[in-house]
């Protein structure tokens, strides 16, 4: 099963996709600066098909599952992607949020003075993909395709 992420606008320092299964427009998605060399922790992974897998330790998993006690399972990790580790799908609404991990929203502004994406209703959006991702993820292996179809237009 996949799930498709596709890129389609760059601000200054943020990226901003949108998540599909099965064709289904699900979220928006923001992630750091798509950028040709890497800036730890201010830099988008890139474009490829990564498996996900639960990460059920660490610091983040322990403040989920104390946020999200009645579903939280582990926090969706993508797994073997170059030069980065622990890239997870979770809460936030800026890129100063992300640390090189996938944001994920129910709507998206755009800030034209500053150039920059924002992704609002994190929340909504997570409580409602996580739950879905780790129903697929229980029954089969689940990638998540990332592909670059930047647009120069801002909205």
């Amino acid at each position: 099963m996949e799930i498709h992420v596709k890129r389609i606008r760059q601000g200054k320092n943020s990226t901003l996709s949108e998540l599909y299964i099965d064709g289904e427009f699900i979220c928006y998605v923001l992630e750091d600066s798509v950028r040709d060399e890497k800036i730890p922790g201010s830099t988008a992974i890139p474009a490829g098909r990564y498996k996900l897998a639960f990460r059920r330790y660490g610091g983040m998993n322990g403040q989920y599952k104390r946020l999200f006690p009645d579903f939280h399972k582990g926090m969706i990790q993508l797994m073997d992607v170059p030069n980065f580790s622990y890239i997870y799908i979770h809460m936030g609404n800026n890129f100063s949020d992300t640390s090189g991990c996938l944001l994920v929203g129910k709507t998206m502004k755009y800030f034209k003075d500053w150039d920059e994406y924002e992704i609002r209703k994190s929340k909504k959006a997570y409580m409602s993909l996580y739950q879905r991702l780790a129903a697929m993820m229980e029954k089969r292996e689940v990638y998540v395709v990332i592909s670059d179809e930047l647009q120069g237009i801002k909205t």
